[in-house]
């Protein structure tokens, strides 16, 4: 019976976690380039109890050893085995703003060893001097003129940030900026080959799990890809899914809760009436 207890509360704390990544979801929806989060949900590994004997062998000695005799197979519940961003494009809707812009990929290649697609991203300079990447493309120019992606500075192919003179400028799809019709800086695109190597660091940034920098996609033969200016990527989350499976979350969350209820009934008879003496 205690074991129906940890596998009820088990499967009510994954399904609570489920729901708050389905809100933080739904919380993005309207968040420029945002990738949403997909959980995948598993069984605790099975454990294989054994009964510990201590037997002797008929001989002068006595000698004794110990077997064990298996007793079944016990599963200890369910968890949210991992959550894995939805590296897909987001629709494309137009601003008007010249700032903004959409990263509109047309051909990359996938990893060999996983067979997923390759995905591409903006590489930009965070706060602690790393380099960082994102697809939000909700660009503005800080106090210095520079290029920046939520006050990140947006790097070029020389890896320093972009600087613009004033905001009447112009960047073509494969990413120069011109000012005054001259050509200042590249917008820099990184290839992600093995999107498993990226984990999200919050504020619309990715970092990759070894720390390693993402490769520059420019002149990569192999890979197409287009901006937009005035253009921007928007979130990838489908609402009217989140909300069906945060629905889902919250039924399954309820069994659980009530499977909880019926065991601390049973508990509560075993304690306090069975074998009461009157």
């Amino acid at each position: 019976m205690l074991r129906g207890f940890y596998t009820a509360a088990s499967g009510m704390i994954a399904e609570q976690r489920r729901t708050e990544m389905l809100s933080n979801n739904i919380a993005n929806v309207n968040t420029p380039g945002y990738k949403a989060d997909q959980s995948a949900m598993r069984a605790f590994p099975e454990m294989l109890p054994n009964r510990m004997e201590n037997h002797s062998a008929p001989t002068s000695s006595n000698i004794s050893f110990g077997i064990q005799t298996p007793i079944g197979s016990i599963n200890t519940g369910a968890y949210i085995q991992e959550a894995m961003p939805l590296f897909e494009q987001g629709e494309i809707s137009e601003t008007g703003l010249a700032s903004d812009m959409a990263l509109v990929e047309q051909s990359v290649p996938q990893n060999a060893k996983s067979g997923l697609k390759g995905f591409l991203m903006f590489g930009v300079q965070a706060s602690d001097g790393k380099t960082k990447y994102t697809r939000n493309g909700h660009f503005t120019l800080n106090s210095s003129n520079q290029l920046t992606s939520l006050g990140n500075p947006v790097l070029s192919t020389t890896g320093q940030p972009i600087t613009v003179a004033g905001e009447d400028y112009k960047i073509t799809p494969e990413g120069n900026v011109m000012v005054n019709g001259q050509n200042v800086a590249q917008i820099d695109v990184r290839l992600a080959g093995d999107v498993k190597n990226l984990v999200k660091e919050g504020n619309g940034l990715f970092r990759t799990v070894d720390n390693s920098n993402l490769p520059s996609a420019v002149g990569n033969g192999q890979i197409q890809y287009a901006l937009k200016q005035g253009y921007v990527e928007r979130s990838n989350v489908d609402p009217a899914r989140s909300y069906t499976d945060m629905m889902t979350a919250y039924r399954s969350f309820e069994a659980n809760q009530k499977v909880l209820q019926a065991y601390d009934r049973s508990m509560d008879k075993a304690a306090n009436e069975i074998g009461r003496i009157r």
